[in-house]
């Protein structure tokens, strides 16, 4: 134990694998993207004795699972296997040392009151500090000798060349070119996808489309599920009944106030280009050695946070019971993480989601994502500032919020604030087989080609914010509703058409609806995808076909010797 929490500690220093001059740049697997997925991806196709390139377009690898999101949202444990849970096994083991404890021992950490999530006595642990879990995933690449490339974004124009609908090289904006004879793209965006001519769609479609109740517009509070359960749709999240939508209040001649979008919502059930809110995941402290308190941005407006103030205002009676979900007085949800952090999450009617404004991040050009990250940003800084200092705010809210506040030694050269935005969302494949709510609700014949499980419940944060028929403001596009303890996500759903890229594997953005995607769209289950689309990746090597061709009873004999999780028996 004492040598692995050595090994992770030497490996804290930025460590990024660079080919040298001259080295080749053609590898069996090019998996463009270092999120989770691609991690796993990758470590993978080494471990089946293949050569692979891992590249990531930004400074940061791991994508959320090493930018804020240490209290892992996972469903059904006993479906996660393979390099995922080798990963969550690997975090147990560095915080079963006790010289990972710099700021509270473990007992102290099980002890904290808002403990929930605590995994004690189990064989991994799932929730952790977003610097271990930048160790853990660099050590695993570290042992297969991956090379690994950052910042080295897709020229989505022109960066992809083709023959005979196989992929042979991408190119990247700085000029260089990587060959493969397979390709993954492992992005939260699916740029690679997209920018070889496969199908795909962003935002919701209609109910009508694939038979679902929980997609398109949901404006309806209360919506029954296709297996008959009862679907509350925007009731955990959104503002207290009589919050005034106007700049001034009761005069609609004076304009919206930020962020409301002018008409109603559209119609329930219908197709629009909404997606799911944006955020990003805050690690914070109120361990006073370690806190940054909460900064007023330079470019701080007020007007921006007016629905804030005034949903404390409309508060009728005491403001802890304008609640009955979650945190009775702060609009978030701060989840502990060991050494007296925190993963804060969004939460109530106005809070970290930028909703609404996120509607073109899917197709928008690298710029255009850059300057729409930095807005996210300045919104939340403002929000956490406002939450902790500002008059408006009832004072019993400012004493706790102003108890905390970013952490020193998480992303140090941001101030404590992570780099990678909480892309919910953007594109999603459209193959030959579309995971639909039907899928997890069990209410179609179940694949007989899984590659995973998800688990999680069907779950969409807000996607607009509108002024409803009495006037007030309200939140939609919420719904949180539960589906089978599990179900298997079929192999053609990573994969493209039959007849579009041969050689393509896209296990992050799934061919998968709205509804479907907010239940598998889950960092375990990520890394799952990530390993069979590896394998996948090096069995259609080795037997010379099409990824839509290759037999699956042999990748699943391969997968089953990996330890993935393929079926689930209560």
């Amino acid at each position: 134990m004492k040598q692995l929490f050595t090994a992770l500690l030497l490996l804290f220093t930025s460590w990024i694998a660079y080919p040298s001059q001259g080295q080749n740049t053609s590898y069996d697997l090019v998996v463009y993207g270092g999120t989770s997925g691609g991690v796993a991806a990758a470590i993978q196709m080494a471990r089946m004795g293949k050569s692979v390139i891992l590249i990531e377009p930004s400074n940061h690898l791991g994508g959320l699972t090493t930018g804020g999101l240490g209290a892992t949202d996972i469903g059904n444990k006993d479906v996660i296997g393979g390099i995922s849970l080798e990963f969550y096994q690997t975090i147990k083991a560095y915080y079963d040392n006790p010289e990972a404890w710099k700021y509270e021992d473990r007992l102290d950490y099980l002890r904290r009151p808002d403990q929930t999530r605590s995994n004690e006595g189990e064989e991994a642990m799932w929730t952790f500090e977003p610097s271990v879990a930048m160790k853990v995933y660099k050590k695993m690449l570290a042992e297969e000798n991956i090379v690994v490339l950052m910042n080295k974004r897709l020229n989505r124009a022109t960066g992809v060349k083709t023959n005979n609908n196989r992929i042979t090289s991408i190119t990247m904006e700085s000029g260089e070119t990587y060959s493969g004879k397979m390709f993954i793209d492992a992005t939260y965006e699916g740029d690679l996808m997209a920018a070889s001519g496969v199908s795909y769609t962003t935002g919701r479609e209609a109910n009508s489309q694939y038979g679902e109740t929980l997609n398109g517009v949901q404006a309806n509070f209360y919506n029954l599920t296709l297996k008959g359960n009862v679907s509350r749709n925007a009731i955990h999240h959104n503002f207290v009944p009589g919050v005034d939508p106007y700049v001034v209040k009761g005069d609609p001649s004076s304009g919206l106030l930020p962020f409301i979008i002018e008409g109603g919502p559209g119609l329930d059930g219908t197709a629009d280009k909404g997606i799911q809110a944006y955020c990003y995941r805050m690690t914070l402290t109120n361990h006073s050695e370690n806190r940054i308190p909460f900064e007023k941005p330079a470019n701080y407006n007020e007007l921006e946070y007016e629905l804030l103030f005034r949903n404390y205002e409309a508060a009728n009676g005491p403001i802890e019971k304008m609640y009955h979900y979650g945190d009775p007085l702060v609009p978030w949800i701060n989840t502990p993480m060991p050494n007296k952090k925190t993963d804060t999450n969004n939460q109530k009617g106005f809070s970290t989601d930028f909703i609404g404004q996120n509607f073109d991040y899917p197709e928008a050009s690298y710029a255009d994502r850059e300057a729409y990250s930095q807005r996210q940003l300045e919104y939340q800084q403002g929000l956490m500032w406002s939450l902790a200092y500002h008059p408006r705010i009832p004072k019993k809210v400012r004493d706790v919020v102003s108890k905390w506040g970013m952490t020193k030694d998480e992303f140090k050269d941001r101030n404590g604030w992570t780099p990678q935005l909480y892309v919910r969302e953007a594109r999603r494949m459209v193959s030959d087989y579309v995971v639909t709510q039907a899928d997890c609700e069990g209410l179609v014949p179940q694949v007989k080609d899984g590659v995973g499980m998800g688990s999680y419940g069907m779950d969409s944060h807000m996607v607009q914010r509108y002024v409803d028929h009495n006037g007030y403001v309200q939140n939609e596009g919420n719904f949180e509703a539960r589906g089978l303890t599990a179900y298997p996500i079929s192999y053609r759903s990573i994969v493209p058409k039959k007849g579009e890229k041969e050689n393509l594997l896209v296990p992050v953005c799934i061919s998968a609806t709205h509804v479907a995607f907010g239940s598998a769209r889950m960092e375990p289950v990520f890394m799952v995808l990530g390993q069979s689309a590896a394998t996948a990746a090096a069995l259609a090597i080795d037997h010379q076909v099409a990824v839509q061709d290759l037999d699956y009873n042999l990748l699943v004999e391969v997968l089953r010797k990996d330890k993935q999780i393929l079926e689930y028996q209560k």
